[in-house]
């Protein structure tokens, strides 16, 4: 039998193959019509059948955009590239975009080609190379090419001269040495008068002072030129080359405004040239439609980046205030995200729009909402925390449950941070735990008993309030057991009634019988989980002294629990059990009433209660002393800075390092990649690096004005797994002012694809040297982590 001579039949055509793919019912009958056109053009390859090649290529890569192995036409590729005819190459160039790439050896075999097709006098075949170069141009091809690229960039044609900018773009970011090669082309491309070239140059630039800190400073010479060409599309007339719903040339407005963007940032002169025109296009742009919506809001992020006046500030969120009422969902969403970028830097400006923000936890897209409700917490200051408060327990309770956990935790870093008073403060705490139901994280219930514990007079209230609640709904486990711990403290003072009667509310007489009816009630739920029963035998151990009529009754719980089924309950069981028998004489001492307890977060300035910052001062003939914590202080995070902490973070190499850090991860920041500067001396403060540590860095930045000191927070995240619930806490001794601005987010991307910002402001009336203790707390993997760390590193000119 005689088989039919494939190389000689006529292929199918690419609209033909498309066909028949498109036609195919499953799956596997795709795949039989993609395997058998790839066997006929293997064959065809083997063949070396020149008059078919580039349809062959050109059906390989329709198959490869479908996701099916095309490795074996890279070859053909080259072989098309170095034809004569422009139909080839244009296929070869596709080709080779697609199925080369620069971690392939094969591709540094087209450079050949490539220098060869960018001298070639067809403007057309010169601009399929220039396509090709830039996109897969490796670090070696950008050296071998970039001259070419540049005489290029020389043309007097505007096809080809735009194309070899945006190809130089490429190579910038492959080898930004490459800067000195282009830095003279591209003064020359800010001239010319083609938009097409201009957007190009634009883009350009942006890389280069991305790339390149000396070009950056070059650049900024250019400013008056930027603004001269911004302001001319803006009162230029109507041009049909260039109009797009009224506005000219929107893109290249954008490309210019970012640029301006980069050049302004931490520079005064520069900032100053472009507040004028900045000024105009805010108030000359059409935002009823996306083309100047999109204007506004590169113009925004420039007004609010740069060193802006403040009247510009405000126009700029004022522009996001407008947003804010659109009716499209995304235009919203990127209002909020930049209002809550920008909130730190003229937080006043932003609260004026404080009410569009609360409406917006109201919308039904989940995005919006969770946007405005980080925004809402930004906001929170002591003038209207009572207010604030109102509206976020009314979000909380009708909020989906993804929500109640971040809202909980960060309305109680705001009330701990803001609150009036002690007794307001448990009180909306304990509406928060009722309303947020289950839906609260360990470490809200760990600091709300230490809040309790530490406001001696609200003992008996507090244990009164929780009983009240408790005592018929024990099915919300996180305020179950704040209220155990607490009737099991204090449970004497309410049955003693040792409290402030609430004013206006009815007075509550209850028995000790009554209180361990409850404890018991909670201890034998079924549903109640591990932990909340812990507390409950907890509690009714320390009150077997405090109740000694209901002291036998809770022998015989203890008992009957030493032989649990659940490991815990019955090793406590077991050992409360023996301080009713062995130990008897010592059982009042052992569950006598805790000391007060260290919250684990920062003091709260407003707070009447409040005496100092944080720690004490250092006092080395004392230990007694180093180690005493007064009761009505809220020292929070860090005991005291006598106490050494084994860290193993590092400083920026310009300052020597003196001691080791340990701390794991994370601080947060806004803008915080700046080096700032010191306007007292003009001295640049080196950055800081505060931890560095099982993947997570956090890198602190300076601004100093006189004895304020700014602190830029950057913290990123270089494992694999996402950080989430990031809590970052910071304290200084008592000689200093401390203020932290909320975080940008909560949570650190992986690989380092993101990070989170923070503003510290420090006051160092007396400029002594500085030190400060830093406490972490994040979710890492669904594992809850903590970590604390001494810093007594900072630059020297943060403080003298």
């Amino acid at each position: 039998m005689k088989f039919p001579d494939l190389s000689m039949s006529t292929p199918v055509r690419l609209r033909d193959l498309i066909r028949q793919i498109r036609s195919a019912k499953t799956a596997a009958e795709e795949r039989a019509v993609v395997q058998k056109e790839c066997a006929y053009i293997r064959d065809s390859f083997r063949d070396e059948d020149n008059t078919w090649r580039c349809r062959n290529v050109a059906k390989l890569l329709y198959v490869s955009l479908l996701g099916y192995p095309a490795h074996f036409g890279q070859l053909e590729c080259l072989k098309l590239i170095a034809s004569t005819r422009f139909t080839d190459k244009r296929i070869g160039y596709l080709g080779a975009m697609l199925l080369l790439d620069e971690r392939q050896d094969i591709h540094v075999l087209i450079t050949n080609s490539l220098k060869n097709d960018l001298n070639h006098s067809n403007q057309y075949i010169t601009g399929l190379a220039l396509c090709a170069l830039g996109s897969i141009c490796s670090p070696e091809m950008s050296r071998d090419l970039g001259g070419e690229v540049e005489r290029l960039m020389k043309s007097t044609n505007p096809y080809l001269k735009k194309k070899a900018v945006l190809c130089a773009v490429r190579i910038i970011r492959k080898v930004p040495e490459q800067f000195d090669v282009f830095q003279n082309s591209v003064r020359s491309l800010l001239t010319e008068k083609n938009h097409g070239v201009l957007l190009t140059a634009t883009a350009l630039v942006i890389e280069m002072c991305q790339q390149n800190t000396h070009a950056l400073q070059s650049f900024r010479k250019l400013v008056p030129n930027l603004v001269r060409i911004l302001k001319t599309l803006i009162m230029s007339g109507y041009s049909p080359e260039h109009d797009v719903s009224g506005i000219s040339d929107p893109f290249l407005q954008v490309h210019l405004l970012r640029l301006l963007r980069i050049l302004g940032r931490n520079d005064s002169e520069a900032s100053e040239a472009m507040n004028d025109i900045l000024a105009q296009v805010s108030t000359n742009t059409e935002n009823s439609k996306n083309v100047g919506n999109a204007i506004l809001y590169e113009t925004v992020l420039t007004i609010m980046d740069i060193k802006s006046e403040s009247g510009l500030r405000v126009l700029a969120v004022n522009i996001l205030g407008r947003f804010l009422l659109n009716n499209d969902k995304n235009i919203r969403y990127v209002a909020l995200n930049t209002l809550l970028r920008v909130v730190h830097v003229d937080q006043n400006a932003v609260q004026r729009h404080r009410a569009t923000i609360v409406e917006c936890l109201k919308d039904a897209d989940v995005s919006i909402k969770r946007r405005a409700m980080e925004l809402c917490f930004a906001l929170i200051n002591p003038n209207n925390i009572r207010t604030m408060t109102n509206e976020m327990l009314e979000f909380l309770g009708t909020c989906e449950t993804e929500f109640k956990a971040d809202c909980t935790s960060n309305m109680f870093l705001a009330m701990e941070r803001f609150a009036p008073s002690k007794r307001w403060h448990v009180d909306q705490m304990i509406k928060v735990l009722t309303t947020a139901g289950n839906s609260v994280r360990d470490d809200i219930v760990s600091s709300l008993i230490g809040i309790i514990s530490s406001s001696s007079d609200l003992h008996g209230y507090t244990a009164r309030q929780l009983y009240k609640i408790i005592r018929n709904d024990i099915t919300q486990q996180p305020l179950v057991q704040v209220g155990s711990w607490t009737l099991g403290e204090f449970g004497d003072l309410f049955v003693n009634g040792q409290y402030e009667q609430p004013h206006g509310e009815e007075h509550i007489q209850v028995t000790e019988n009554e209180i361990t009816d409850i404890l018991e009630r909670v201890l034998n739920w079924s549903i109640s989980t591990v932990v909340t029963r812990e507390y409950a035998i907890n509690a009714l151990m320390k009150l077997s002294t405090r109740f000694p009529n209901c002291s036998d009754r809770i022998q015989s719980i203890m008992t009957y629990y030493a032989c649990n089924m659940n490991l815990e309950l019955q090793t406590r069981a077991v050992e409360y059990t023996s301080l009713f028998t062995k130990h008897n004489l010592i059982r009042p001492s052992i569950v006598e009433r805790m000391p007060v307890l260290i919250s684990n977060s920062s003091s709260n300035p407003n707070a009447n209660e409040q005496q100092e910052q944080i720690y004490q001062e250092e006092n080395p003939s004392n230990d007694a002393q180093i180690n005493h914590v007064p009761p009505n202080e809220p020292v929070d995070l860090l005991k005291l800075l006598d106490e050494p902490i084994q860290t193993n973070g590092s400083i920026h190499p310009h300052e020597q390092q003196q001691n080791p850090l340990s701390s794991n991860p994370l601080t947060d920041l806004l803008f915080g990649d700046d080096t700032s500067h010191n306007h007292l001396n003009n001295n640049i403060i080196p950055p800081m690096v505060a931890l560095d540590k099982n993947g997570l860095r956090i890198v602190f930045t300076f601004e100093r004005e006189d004895t304020l000191l700014t602190i830029h927070s950057k913290a990123t995240n270089a494992t694999q797994y996402p950080i989430t619930n990031f809590i970052f806490k910071a304290a200084v001794p008592k000689t200093f002012t401390i203020e932290l601005y909320p975080p940008n987010s909560t949570i650190i991307p992986a690989n380092n694809s993101g990070e989170i910002h923070q503003i510290i402001k420090i006051l160092n009336p007396n400029k002594d040297k500085l030190r400060m203790r830093i406490k972490l707390n994040y979710l890492f993997n669904n594992s809850s982590m903590g970590d604390e760390a001494e810093l007594n590193t900072f630059p020297e000119q943060c403080y003298n």
